[in-house]
């Protein structure tokens, strides 16, 4: 019994001792938000380099292609390389999510208007109806000035492909949604060398693309979701650096 005594007072002092050391070493870390300094839950640093996309094991580079522009010129993936830029795929007639999308990638020309080694691609999803002439229309209605920003058309199975396996960018012709053709929106950043590009989200992953549907003066939208053409900007800016 009286081992049982001792034993079970030396284990209250030892609580004791803990909770006058320990205890609030740990609120002075809580209030600090300093619990665990390498945690998951770390935002990582608008500054940091930005990840390559990897898929079985190699980064993802532009696949090539071929196609015509708003005038008429054929423009292939060489014709970026030295070039940062930003990849869409869209359609003239969208009665959605293109509009925006576009206001979106004009800001973004606006911003690098003084760029030389800046450019974008838009490959419509309705080749069939966005010939170069309804291509040039567009840009001259919403001000896209940039020689660097080609408006593309071809063949649709080609243009598809490029999406949905070259860029593993969302695209296809649906029926029944508004417009008849549906596509998720994204942009894709390339870097000099022809590299899809992202930065990372807090637990160190590739955001891969950026979301175009959504302007900086909105912020965010209905559903709480942020704006990230700012981002796409800052890492633009990035990518010219290097």
């Amino acid at each position: 019994m009286k081992k049982g005594k001792y034993t079970y007072v030396w284990v209250s002092f030892v609580i004791l001792i803990f909770g006058i050391i320990f205890i609030p070493r740990i609120i002075d870390s809580i209030q600090s938000n300093n619990v665990v300094k390498n945690d998951r839950m770390n935002k990582k640093n608008a500054d940091d380099a930005l990840s390559y996309l990897i898929i079985e094991g190699k980064k993802r580079r532009v696949p090539q292609f071929a196609l015509v522009n708003q005038d008429s010129l054929i423009i292939t993936d060489k014709d970026y390389i030295g070039k940062v830029y930003v990849v869409e795929f869209f359609f003239t007639s969208c009665p959605t999510i293109c509009p925006v999308m576009t206001e979106n990638l004009v800001a973004v020309q606006d911003e690098f208007k003084e760029t030389r080694n800046f450019g974008i691609a838009s490959f419509t999803i309705n080749p069939r109806y966005d010939s170069p002439r309804v291509l040039k229309e567009y840009a001259e209605k919403y001000n896209i000035v940039d020689l660097d920003w080609h408006l593309l058309t071809g063949e649709q199975e080609t243009i598809y492909d490029l999406a949905n396996t070259g860029f593993n960018i969302f695209a296809a012709e649906m029926p029944d949604v508004p417009g008849g053709f549906e596509h998720s929106g994204m942009f894709a950043l390339i870097d000099k060398r022809g590299y899809v590009r992202s930065r990372v989200d807090d637990y160190g992953n590739p955001i891969i693309y950026y979301r175009g549907t959504i302007s900086e003066s909105e912020g965010e939208n209905d559903e709480g979701v942020k704006e990230q053409i700012s981002a796409l900007k800052e890492d633009i800016k990035k990518l010219l650096q290097e």
